[in-house]
């Protein structure tokens, strides 16, 4: 049986705001807490702020159901839920946990005995027991006999984060049995997937262990790329062949690696072991280093100065999430460079640099460098590249994706590169 039916999720981002909504259409009472008053603005709408698919009918349908509402300040629940963000220190390559406190003080004066309190924001082992949990018991209230604690870190990927949220297996890691059963309970009423029940600490480690795997697998897939780019070969091809071995499943090559999860995560578990997490550390290296690997690419081809066209700002493809985005880091070397830049993506939004469309995004441009791999891009017809072809100064293309049709930009008449191919 179901006790709790209320809910408070603090943070309404990326994850933050499906969760609310679906609990919301789970029979639950919730209301969303976030300091953005234009998100709240349109949560209370009924609309998402957010590019996911389906998540704009998921929200209309809890805040028509008046199951779910937007708020600047939390209210008394039984559950509360933290989605904020866990930012990385670039300084210093460590957690910032700043919002994780701030959520929990703003929560403390509504906790009563038997409230649930969840941590979902991915966190350095330890988060749990060393920093939560202090703060919620200034109310009073004893963590483990009063207040069940949990961390249940999400599991979701961009694009299909309702889907995922739902089928998704999930790692609840309570600081007692009672509270890892409690927040259990809370989860299976939409949760299909298998509920795994473990310590905090643990469930903290897993989430980073996740990432971390595929971190260092990219760095792996990367580092071949380069080594293949000065044997002549194509990285892409040799992958591929060596993924048909039934135990080997090698990632793809790419200009970095982006997101709030994958290059954040693996300092987590660095900054808790410093010096033990060497490959760790190396592979984090390796990834953010393929940016000056495209910029050389680019200085080979058309020389110290022109017009650069990104294409993609987003970190990955058919998504509007720029956070991390190698697109950012690769403007900020052009730029520095002295290179002008004009950056196109049909999804985002917001961004640090000027957004431009196609047509504008190529007017006198010297080089295409293709980050993200957006279906729209994807699907340049020939007379879409002929049309390109016109407007451009000088006709580069690089496509760090290998995601193109290369023999038609090669029949308009340009000059391609593709990352990790040299192959003729």
């Amino acid at each position: 049986m179901i006790m709790s039916k209320t809910i408070c999720v603090i943070g309404l981002g990326y994850i933050g705001l499906p969760t609310a909504s679906m609990f919301a259409t789970h029979g639950y009472t919730v209301r969303g807490v976030d300091v953005n008053e234009g998100l709240l603005n349109q949560v209370n709408n009924g609309e998402s702020p957010i590019e996911e698919p389906g998540l704009n009918t998921l929200v209309r349908a809890a805040v028509l159901s008046k199951n779910l509402s937007a708020s600047t300040k939390p209210s008394e629940a039984d559950a509360f839920i933290i989605c904020v963000p866990t930012p990385l220190n670039s300084s210093t390559n460590t957690s910032d946990l700043d919002y994780v406190r701030a959520a929990a003080e703003s929560i403390t004066p509504y906790l009563k005995t038997n409230s649930i309190v969840v941590l979902e924001s991915t966190s350095p082992p330890g988060t749990i027991e060393n920093v939560l949990i202090p703060i919620l018991e200034k109310s009073g209230l004893r963590a483990g006999t009063d207040l069940f604690v949990a961390h249940c870190p999400e599991r979701v990927l961009p694009g299909k984060i309702l889907t995922e949220l739902v089928e998704n297996d999930r790692i609840i890691g309570g600081i007692n049995e009672n509270s890892a059963n409690r927040v259990k309970e809370l989860y299976q009423s939409f949760v299909s997937g298998t509920i795994y029940l473990t310590d905090s600490t643990t469930a903290e480690m897993c989430k980073l262990i996740e990432n971390t795997y595929r971190d260092v697998n990219i760095a792996l897939a990367n580092e071949l790329a380069i080594i293949s780019e000065k044997l002549g070969i194509s990285v892409w091809e040799a992958i591929e062949l060596a993924n048909k071995h039934p135990r080997v499943n090698i990632h793809s090559p790419g200009p970095g690696v982006g997101g709030h999860c994958i290059p954040i995560d693996p300092w987590f578990i660095a900054e808790t072991a410093p010096d033990d997490a060497k490959l760790i550390k190396l592979s984090r290296r390796i990834n953010d280093r393929m940016v000056e690997h495209v910029f050389h690419m680019l200085k080979e081809m058309i020389g110290v100065t022109g017009i650069i066209s990104i294409f993609g700002a987003a970190y990955k493809g058919d998504v509007d999430d720029a956070r991390e985005s190698p697109t950012l880091h690769l403007a900020e070397i052009l730029c520095k460079a002295g290179y002008e830049i004009r950056v196109c993506d049909p999804h985002v939004r917001r961004f640090k640099y000027k957004l431009y469309d196609i047509d504008s995004s190529i007017a006198n441009s010297d080089c295409i460098i293709l980050m993200s791999d957006h279906k729209e891009f994807k699907s340049t017809t020939s007379d879409d590249i002929e049309g390109m072809s016109g407007k451009m100064r000088r006709k580069n293309l690089i496509d760090t994706r290998n995601c193109l049709n290369h023999e038609l930009w090669k029949s308009a008449g340009f000059n391609v590169k593709i990352l990790g191919n040299t192959k003729k």
